[in-house]
């Protein structure tokens, strides 16, 4: 198949796929925020870091093993099957820690993470819910990232379509007709990730399929270099955990609640924009993973280039439509026409989208640089841009700037570590001639 074909055909069906999936977060935050109103959304935003923290698990270990097991079948390897066992082992340990934290201690990790008693009221039920469901989110990610690289693209968008269209349904149904609030929209996202296991096993199970699960003994080596190259989408999906934690802490203290409530608004939005990126990121793996077991310089150029230009098209709709819509899109999320709350969500939605004209391009770098086993130069340019340079340029421009200074701290960070990301793919392509 030619490669604008493969790359036109990989690409959109993760962009639709990584779509579907901020769909149902963007989904909880509307019905939380007409069902509960502006603590709802504040409680959903103080717990963000935890979904986070899951999901990036999830996407080390699986995205880490399915690379490996694409680069060894490029090159004609056949002992592969243990990395899709080992994958799945492993998140069943670490998803189980996180259900038992969850289920026991959900007022103090809402405490934690900055609740004050009345939030700690609404989100704590929430986080008990969701949290006791981490194993299947973790499977979720492992089983869609190897049926991805095991060439069924299709299987793993109708996955993620399917499950994110269930959780937005069942949201609506949950919260409303049965009047379960909080606990209903928790379990609709809860129970989401097992429809998108149940779709993956369509492949899975099928005889196309080169996927096998068997009960072996964890397999620590295998981990370790799992996360190696799997690292970046840990730091990658982490990232919105980390800036969401620092940011919570920041305007707490500067603008209170409504002004976590705002940044409820902007983060969940940011979530769909970053999904396209991680769309194109995530559909050029497979293929670069591929090229590059398979030592095609040429193919792996293109598909490069491809990305690039594609993310650039994003960022600049992204933030066109941001800049003429920003009061109607804040509007849609303020049911109580608060002017404080809609005054800093416009101001943080035209200033934090602007970020996305680098960050489109740091995604889909570090996931090449992964694709290519590169995981210094991928760990190095995901660390600047998901905590080193995020957390000090929101620390000091908060300082100097304020609120103004909070939204201008995404865009920074991502503009300075877009120097290492190019100077990462530079030196990669440099050793692949």
């Amino acid at each position: 198949m030619n490669v604008r074909r493969k790359f036109a055909k990989y690409v959109s069906q993760n962009i639709f796929g990584m779509i579907g999936i901020s769909l149902y977060i963007l989904a909880d935050t509307f019905f939380i925020s007409q069902a509960v109103g502006a603590d709802g959304i504040t409680a959903l935003n103080l717990v963000l870091p935890l979904y986070s923290l899951i999901f990036a698990i999830g996407q080390m270990i699986g995205v880490g093993s399915a690379i490996r097991f694409a680069v060894e079948n490029g090159q004609g390897k056949k002992e592969k099957y243990p990395w899709f066992s080992n994958a799945l082992i492993w998140t069943t340990i670490f998803g189980a820690v996180f259900m038992v934290i969850g289920f026991l201690f959900p007022e103090q990790i809402v405490s934690l993470l900055g609740g004050d008693a009345s939030i700690v009221a609404v989100g704590a039920p929430y986080t008990r819910i969701f949290m006791s469901f981490s194993i299947f989110f973790m499977w979720n990610h492992v089983c869609n990232a190897f049926v991805r690289n095991d060439g069924a693209p299709t299987v793993a968008m109708a996955a993620t379509l399917l499950s994110s269209l269930f959780n937005i349904v069942f949201d609506y149904v949950l919260m409303y007709p049965f009047g379960m609030g909080m606990e209903g929209a928790a379990l609709a996202t809860a129970c989401s990730p097992i429809v998108g296991v149940l779709i993956c096993l369509v492949h899975i199970l099928s005889k196309k399929s080169t996927l096998h699960f068997r009960f072996v003994r964890p397999d620590f080596g295998k981990l370790c270099l799992s996360c190696q190259v799997g690292v970046s989408a840990f730091v990658g999906e982490i990232s919105s955990g980390v800036t969401t934690l620092a940011f919570n802490y920041l305007i707490l203290g500067l603008a209170g609640n409504t002004g976590v409530a705002a940044y409820g608004v902007v983060a969940n939005l940011a979530i769909v924009a970053v999904a396209m990126f991680n769309g194109v990121a995530q559909g050029s793996q497979p293929l670069i993973s591929d090229y590059y077991g398979r030592n095609e310089q040429v193919l792996i150029r293109r598909v490069i280039w491809m990305g690039l230009w594609l993310s650039f098209v994003f960022a600049v709709a992204i933030v066109l439509v941001v800049w003429r819509y920003a009061a109607p899109i804040t509007a849609v999320f303020n049911k109580a026409d608060d002017p404080v709350l809609a005054m800093y969500a416009k101001e943080g939605l035209r200033l934090y989208m602007l970020g996305f004209f680098f960050a489109g391009w740091n995604i889909l770098g570090t996931s090449v640089l992964s694709a290519m086993e590169q995981a210094r130069a991928a760990f190095a340019a995901s660390m600047l841009r998901g905590f080193v340079l995020i957390l000090l340029c929101a620390f000091v421009l908060a300082a100097l700037l304020g609120m103004t200074g909070v939204w201008l701290a995404y865009p920074t960070a991502e503009a300075l570590t877009l120097a290492v990301t190019f100077a990462g793919l530079k030196k990669a392509l440099k050793h692949t001639q």
